[in-house]
């Protein structure tokens, strides 16, 4: 977490209208309802994934008592993983746009914690988070692993609820690979082997469509004051 600095230039400018605060706490309010939706609709959608996921293994269940474990179970069973599997992108890519505008919302509060401190320098020593708008700055606001591009880093995202439902999916395209071996006349071990393959390349291309996302959305806005030795970006804002 980055310690805001004391004594900014201007804020005697900003101080000399007795509206800039009461604009500031109106967008600030904004920003957090925002925060409070895009939190509440993440879970909603991770909610149903995991529930439609569920009905669709006890299902299985239900089917494969019927039915055995023969050739025609597992065409079904690759039919109802396939759906599972496109349901779990459709939440994934939904959720992506969520963190998107949730990591917005922290780039507009941390710009507006600039201005409060520009308004009354002598509060900086007391504020947790951080005043600059540059990527590693907003970043350090979630947690500070949420920025290392460690091992630790990676385990992090992981527990995100996006990084979550990003396993998960990658697990059951790994399943769908697996069903699909084994219908196709391959070996227990084989169908094992495709699987772990799978789950590895469907989890690490998920990685990269988030990645290339939230990248591409902080990159449509301009940082206006970053945090030393970041530098200045000059996309215009969005």
């Amino acid at each position: 977490m980055h310690e805001p600095t004391i004594g900014i230039p201007g804020g005697d400018d900003l101080a000399s209208d007795p509206r800039v605060l009461q604009i500031l706490s109106a967008e600030h309010n904004d920003l957090l309802s925002a925060r409070g939706l895009a939190y509440n609709e993440s879970f909603t959608r991770g909610g149903i994934f995991l529930t439609f996921l569920s009905t669709s293994f006890v299902a299985l269940a239900l089917l494969a008592q019927a039915m055995g474990f023969n050739q025609d179970f597992l065409v079904v069973a690759a039919i109802i993983v396939v759906f599972s599997f496109l349901i779990g992108l459709a939440t994934f890519a939904r959720i992506i746009d969520i963190v998107a505008d949730d990591l917005r919302a922290m780039h507009g509060m941390n710009r507006i914690r600039r201005g409060y401190i520009e308004i009354a320098p002598l509060v900086a020593p007391y504020l947790v988070n951080s005043a600059y708008d540059d990527l590693e700055s907003v970043m350090s606001n979630y947690n500070p692993k949420a920025s290392s591009r460690s091992l630790r880093g990676a385990v992090y995202g992981l527990s995100t609820s996006l990084g979550l439902i990003g396993l998960i999916v990658a697990l059951v395209g790994g399943t769908l690979a697996s069903v699909v071996t084994l219908a196709a006349g391959g070996t227990g071990w084989l169908a094992l082997a495709t699987a772990i393959v799978a789950t590895l390349i469907v989890l690490g291309g998920l990685a990269r469509w988030a990645g290339v996302e939230i990248l591409t959305g902080q990159a449509g806005l301009q940082v206006r004051f970053p945090a030393p030795g970041q530098g200045e970006r000059s996309q215009p804002a969005r």
